[in-house]
């Protein structure tokens, strides 16, 4: 695996043209777009309530948005779109590489989206540099089981399995090196935080830090699905199962390097990324 030197270079002049976010409004979009911008990089964030407007689901949209820009970090589709026409559109609007968001082991998720992406790309004549994440850390502060949290009981059927939590503040570390740094822009790299956790010591944690009353649950696949059929699409139920089934069955229980590789330090632990959310006892 290629590795990158740890960020030092300064964006280029924004005569160049500006970096294009795809997902501006999302838990990395937003912090690659924080981060490019402290480091004085032009930038041209997108998403459907965006002043530049980008829809995955409205392939008209995506012209418009590349046009005269020079990079793009890409936060994909949930859903099977034509990725294909997007690369071709990005390579004829003159963009020199690709940072794409996909998953650690992509595969897990059953429906083989993050897998045609990446293929997608792979096959085209832009370098892109392909991050695999592990599960968030801000799912517990800011995503995917707030809501849960909120009621104080978060119940999941993943048993004891153990998850190496990463930051998204690492992730969007990871993707402005790509983007703007001096290493080499077409190579995968795989990110998780620096220790194994269960999903008990996670919500452990969170409720040291913000003193509520928090518990975990592990409940049976089947009776999750039922419960989540309530409130989430079929294919999202179906595709949660097997990446909770994943991580029952152990298959996450290890450390990936990439943080390190990249930006030459440790990765940030689950502790940091609940600091950084400036959690108090009256937050969730």
């Amino acid at each position: 695996m290629t590795t990158f030197e740890p960020l030092r270079a300064t964006a280029r002049p924004s005569d160049d043209g500006p970096i294009l976010i795809i997902g501006a409004t999302g838990k990395t979009g937003r912090r690659v777009l924080a981060a490019l911008t402290d480091a004085g990089a032009d930038v041209r964030p997108t998403s459907r309530s965006s002043p530049t407007y980008f829809d995955w689901t409205e392939p008209d949209s995506w012209a418009p948005a590349l046009a005269g820009a020079r990079s793009a970090y890409v936060v994909p589709p949930d859903v099977p779109s034509d990725i294909e026409r997007f690369v071709a559109e990005a390579e004829a609007a003159g963009l020199e590489r690709l940072v794409l968001l996909s998953a650690r082991q992509p595969e897990q998720g059953g429906d083989g989206v993050l897998l045609e992406v990446e293929a997608a790309v792979r096959q085209g004549a832009l370098p892109t540099t392909v991050l695999r994440p592990s599960w968030f850390s801000q799912n517990f502060t800011e995503g995917l089981f707030v809501d849960e949290l909120a009621e104080g009981v978060l119940r999941l059927p993943v048993g004891d399995g153990r998850e190496p939590f990463v930051d998204t503040a690492d992730i969007a570390a990871v993707a402005v090196s790509a983007l703007i740094g001096d290493g080499p822009h077409d190579a995968t790299y795989d990110l998780s935080g620096p220790e194994l956790l269960t999903f008990d010591d996670a919500v452990a944690r969170l409720a040291r830090v913000t003193g509520r009353e928090l518990r975990f649950e592990p409940v049976e696949v089947d009776v999750w699905a039922d419960a989540a059929s309530a409130y989430l699409p079929a294919p999202v139920v179906e595709l949660l199962m097997n990446l909770f089934t994943a991580i029952r069955e152990g298959a996450n229980e290890y450390l990936s390097p990439g943080v390190q590789q990249v930006l030459g330090r440790p990765a940030r632990s689950f502790d940091d990324a609940l600091s950084g959310a400036g959690l108090s006892e009256t937050t969730a």
